[in-house]
């Protein structure tokens, strides 16, 4: 059974079923539109989009409340030291600190170019946080990285007192680009050219007024079969002209 009209209200009602079956008539070509898609996008990810490395430092928030060497932390230091960290990423991204880092480095960026390259965030809720840089050349992103984890600490100083940052763990040339990720961009061109020749297939599906057989006749007019004429031309062999009549004389025509 293929699309019905209802003749009430004029509603058309798919076939599933048959939707299915012209899905798989067309299997390769909806195979060949996702080869075309990821390969384009294999190709995007490959040679034009420009890749990306990242650099991380990593630094240790120290809360002058909590005594060295005492066996014994109070929470509530704890909770105050990762309370800190969210200031001190504030202050790592004012403009009077990466403005001297600009300067330090001889970095070719102004200020929101660099708070752009540059992220930091606490690693898993503790007083540690994590710097950041991802920039196209790697062993730049290296040396911003350590820069902004050498100048953090003098920073700070001079604006919260009794607290300070150490660094933990400085950051090193990356070996292997962040983005883009080829897999993930080959994916989801399949995934686009799957959606979009599936579409295109189900719009051709749903305009298809072709009468094929006595079935459709019946189920698309609701209108009683009078004959079948075989069409003998040789242009559309095994087909025929169907009509059924109404009582108002209209035809069904093929």
């Amino acid at each position: 059974m293929d699309k019905t009209q209802n003749p009430n209200n004029n509603e058309m009602v798919i076939d599933l079923v048959d939707l299915a079956k012209a899905l798989w008539r067309r299997a390769w070509a909806i195979v060949l539109v996702m080869v075309i898609f990821g390969g384009a996008a294999f190709g995007y990810a490959r040679f034009l989009v420009t890749p990306l490395y990242q650099a991380s430092a990593m630094m240790y928030v120290n809360n002058s409340s909590i005594n060295v060497g005492s066996t014994q932390v109070d929470l509530n230091d704890l909770t105050a030291a990762q309370s800190l960290v969210e200031t001190y990423i504030v202050i790592l991204k004012t403009r009077g600190t990466l403005e001297q880092v600009i300067e330090e480095e001889n970095l070719p960026y102004d200020y929101e170019t660099l708070s752009g390259m540059i992220e930091a965030g606490a690693v898993n809720s503790t007083e540690v946080f994590e710097i950041q840089v991802t920039s196209a050349d790697p062993e730049e992103a290296e040396r911003i990285a350590n820069c902004v984890a050498e100048i953090l600490p003098d920073r700070i100083a001079e604006i919260v007192e009794g607290s300070s940052v150490k660094i933990v763990d400085y950051a090193i040339v990356p070996s292997q680009k962040s983005s883009p990720s080829i897999s993930r961009y080959t994916l989801l061109g399949l995934l686009l050219g799957a959606v979009v020749s599936c579409g295109i297939i189900v719009l051709l599906y749903l305009f298809d007024d072709q009468i094929r057989d006595e079935e459709y006749v019946r189920q698309t007019f609701d209108l009683p079969l009078l004959a079948a004429i075989p069409d003998l031309t040789g242009k559309n062999s095994g087909s025929s002209y169907y009509y059924s009549k109404k009582t108002s004389g209209k035809e069904a025509t093929p």
